[in-house]
Order: C-alpha cells, then structure tokens, then sequence
C-alpha cells in the first residue's frame, strides 16, 4: 500500500492510491484493471468511455471499473486537470461487505455516459475526504486496521457518487415516459413476433440490453418512473395478454404455452400472485 508518483496513465496500480495531477500531461487511452473515480474541476469536453463518448461541464466525477476502457488518444496536446484521482484494486474490497454492495453503483456502468456533476459543498466534501485519505496512507503502515479506515471513507465518498447519481437520473429529460413507450413497444414486438415460443418470456437484462442500458441503470429508471420494477411490469403485461386469450376462449394450457411459460403451473403462480384468483377462477367469474 503506498502512495504513486503523480502520473495520468494508469498501468500496474498499487492496492490503493490517491493522486494529485497539477503538471501538463498528454492525453493517453487506457485499460482499466483497477476501480476509479476520477474527481476534477474541469475535464475535456468529450472523453471517449468504451464504445461511447461521455459529456462532461463542471466540477465533476467520472467512475470507471475493471475491464473498461477510457479517456482520449494521444494528439500531442498537453492538458492540465486539478483535482484528485482515486483508484483502488478489487483486492481491497474482497470479502467485505462492500464487495457486494459495489455492484449496486450504477454510475460504474458503461451505459451512464454522463460524469457525476458535483455542486459546490460536494466538491468540498469529497475532496476533503479524499484528502484525508491520502494523509493516512502517507503517515501509516498497511495493516488491517488502515484497510478498514480506508473502506470507511470509501463508502462515504461512494455514497455521495450514488446522492449525485439518483438526483441526475430523477433530472434526466430523456425523459421516463420515453422509456416507458420503448418499452412497452419493444415487448409488443417480441410476442407479436412470437419469440417467446423460442425464447420464453423476456427478461430484464434482454429488454435493458435491447434499449441499450445495463440491467441496474434500467431497472432504477423503471422504477423511477413507476414505483415498481422492470420485472414488475414484464409479468403485468404479460399477465394482461392472458386475459385476452384466456376471454378469446384458450384454455390454461393452451394459454400458458401460448405466452413461453415453460410448465402450466409456471403461469397459474403467476396470474393468482397478481390478480388474487387462479386462471380457472378468472374465466368462472
């Protein structure tokens, strides 16, 4: 555990580290092996984030994960960032609690193109935070009791990206009800299409990676717009489609295949968990 000497490009990174860039750089590529938040007054515009660009403005934070792919190729300029840059090895985080809990920060994702814009009493927060945990690796030795220090303010600094997140998902123009038609429409598509007969019903993370978003950031935008789930709203549409064929005069079997339930009794759960009654009651009624 130890301190890096300030540089832009991110090789083989100690288990943790945090770095202060101040001196011109030249622009680099990289391929991430560690967890990062890149904390900065100011970025370039436009940064290329895997297959995409992500626009930032302001004091801002940029996530990156393991296994991505960010920044901009080298032309020759030569800029100059203020700011902090944090980078920890998942090494750190095995076999606690925030191992786990990491997965749920939806800002890591490739499908958030944007950089977490702070406001004023973030940016202070943050850094200061990020500040002090750069004092303890400066003054301390690596033992258990540091690593747990560390994670402390770790999950404080990531607390505050997740506040920043939901309140940009909650402000985000694109708008739930625009995601709700493509929703809505793509799952028309695939029964009117009949791939459930090969495919079964659809799920969360076919739908999310057909709208091109990751499962996480879907289901948070799904559940912001209806109070429900993205799951939720796949078994209510599915559920109201057999009730046409079940009025249209298909039986439960019939009906069950009909919708990609591999086994009756598959969708009779289903239909009494959300409308109260089973299938034979509903046509009873």
């Amino acid at each position: 555990m130890r301190e890096k000497p300030k540089a832009p490009h991110i090789s083989k990174p100690p288990l943790e580290l945090s770095v202060t860039v101040t001196e011109p750089f030249r622009h680099s590529l990289n391929n991430y092996s560690v967890y990062g938040l890149f904390i900065q007054r100011q970025f370039p515009n436009v940064l290329s984030y895997g297959m995409k660009t992500l626009q930032t403005s302001g004091a801002s934070i940029i996530a990156v994960e393991p296994g991505q792919i960010g920044g901009l190729e080298d032309n020759g300029e030569l800029i100059s960032l203020c700011g902090w840059v944090l980078l920890w090895s998942p090494e750190l985080l095995h076999g606690t609690d925030l191992e786990k809990q990491i997965e749920n920060y939806q800002f890591f994702s490739y499908f958030f193109t944007e950089a977490l814009r702070m406001e004023t009493d973030e940016w202070s927060c943050i850094t200061q935070l990020v500040a002090q945990m750069r004092q303890e690796l400066q003054l301390h030795e690596d033992s258990s009791s540091l690593r747990s220090i560390l994670l402390s303010y770790l999950r404080l600094i990531l607390e505050y990206c997740n506040r920043i997140y939901m309140r940009q998902i909650s402000d985000d123009d694109k708008s739930t009800d625009d995601i709700l038609k493509r929703f809505h429409c793509l799952l028309q598509t695939y029964f009117r299409e009949n791939r459930q007969l090969a495919y079964g019903l659809p799920t969360v993370a076919y739908v999310a990676s057909e709208l091109a978003y990751s499962p996480g950031y879907f289901g948070a935008l799904i559940h912001k717009a209806t109070g429900g789930t993205a799951i939720g709203y796949i078994h209510n549409y599915v559920i109201n489609q057999a009730k046409s064929l079940l009025m249209s005069g298909y039986n439960v079997n019939e009906t069950s295949r009909l919708l990609g339930f591999e086994y009756p009794h598959h969708f009779t759960r289903l239909f009494k968990r959300i409308n109260g009654i089973t299938p034979i009651e509903f046509l009873k009624k």
